[in-house]
């Protein structure tokens, strides 16, 4: 099957370093946050990832409500990505990501259903699936 999408980030000097994607639009320094010691003054690969999954997210919501009557517009969700660095057994580290999903409009249960429609088409859900802990926390107004 053929790739939809590719792009490519290089990273230099780790936590405290830079990434720049190929194409120049993603250009930043990167810090160690102070609760691990750094100085904080930059973004790190957990705030990029939770930007990513949150941003994925609403867009698979947005798309599987695409051609339904409770369709979802861009404005009607509101995604916050959380994610949570933490010790594992082996002396390594984990991820644990918890979705904050409020979408206007709909039911809560209808919301409900939606999102768990989204987590199974997300490209971020399926491949963390077994791997990283997601919590979904559904809210609607």
């Amino acid at each position: 099957m053929s790739q939809l999408y590719t792009t490519k980030v290089t990273a230099v000097g780790g936590r405290n370093g830079t990434v720049r994607s190929d194409d120049g639009n993603l250009d930043l320094t990167l810090a160690m946050p102070k609760e691990l010691g750094g100085k904080g003054n930059a973004t790190n690969p957990e705030q990029l990832f939770a930007a990513g999954y949150a941003a994925c997210f609403e867009n698979a919501v947005i798309h599987v409500t695409h051609g339904q009557p409770d369709k979802v517009r861009d404005d009607d969700i509101e995604v916050v990505g959380e994610v949570g660095l933490l010790p594992n057994d082996q002396g390594g580290f984990h991820l644990a990501v918890t979705l904050h999903v409020e979408i206007a409009g709909v039911e809560p249960a209808k919301a409900e259903e939606i999102v768990a429609a989204a987590h199974a088409v997300c490209p971020y859900s399926n491949a963390v699936r077994g791997n990283i802990d997601v919590a979904l926390n559904v809210s609607t107004r």
